[in-house]
């Protein structure tokens, strides 16, 4: 299994409408082979930002890696976006193969 997260640091007072983009966005994941699960986790805040995760849980890598390339990527990112200063700099990624 391949987990992928991507963490992103949301201003404060932005944490609703974050929310909101996600629960009303179709990420299309149902459609895609090797999708397990998704999860919108949100974690501690300090004196500008709160801290959020997506986390995917993927049969494999290649599962995870030919979704990013498939017109269902395409179609989920191209959705409304959040509002300027909502995301305090770029999302960042991590990937993780399930050893246990």
């Amino acid at each position: 299994m391949f987990i992928a997260m991507n963490r992103f640091r949301i201003a404060l007072g932005s944490e609703e409408i974050f929310e909101e983009l996600w629960r009303r966005r179709d990420s299309y994941l149902e459609e895609v082979p090797g999708f397990r699960t998704f999860q919108l986790l949100k974690g501690p805040a300090d004196e500008e930002a709160v801290l959020y995760a997506s986390h995917t849980v993927w049969e494999s890598q290649e599962a995870f890696s030919a979704w990013t390339e498939s017109e269902h990527f395409r179609k989920a990112h191209a959705q409304a976006r959040a509002p300027q200063g909502t995301y305090l700099g770029h999302p960042q990624f991590e990937g993780f193969e399930v050893v246990l």
